[in-house]
């Protein structure tokens, strides 16, 4: 598993940057590209970053014309994060990229088995993000061995 996350990663690294985006802008402009417009805050929740971060991400998302900030219509003191039309291509184009890679990798695998691994790994990652989002797991005190 370590193995697979750690080639996924450096894939992430080599894709993207040929973008001219880093791994993170990456994945913020996937999050507004497909849930559409987001807070600050909503978007920090969904990457998992501090709002700090994701405010110093956006920062430069937006010096390259990737996104776009609005007023919040309900809330004066947020703003909310869209892709604009270059994001929204570039974006398109690492999909692209990525579904391209994924084709590549499953046709090493009998049709037969495609699915089945497809579902296996959906069911992986849902798992993983449940994890997450649960927090890390509590440690006995030793006491209950």
């Amino acid at each position: 598993m370590s193995d697979l996350i750690r080639v996924y990663q450096f894939r992430d690294r080599d894709r993207t940057y040929c973008h001219g985006v880093s791994v993170s802008q990456c994945y913020a402009l996937e999050a507004v590209a497909r849930h559409g417009a987001m807070t600050i805050n909503q978007l920090a929740a969904h990457l998992y970053l501090s709002k700090s971060t994701v405010s110093r991400l956006v920062d430069g998302m937006e010096r390259k014309g990737l996104i776009d900030r609005q007023s919040h219509p309900r809330d004066r003191r947020a703003c909310l994060i869209s892709p604009t039309n270059v994001g929204q291509r570039i974006h398109t184009q690492i999909v692209e990229d990525v579904e391209e890679r994924e084709k590549e990798l499953l046709a090493e695998f009998d049709p037969g088995v495609r699915p089945d691994l497809i579902d296996f790994i959906r069911r992986l990652a849902r798992a993983a993000e449940a994890s997450t989002r649960a927090g890390p797991p509590r440690r006995s005190s030793g006491a209950d061995h």
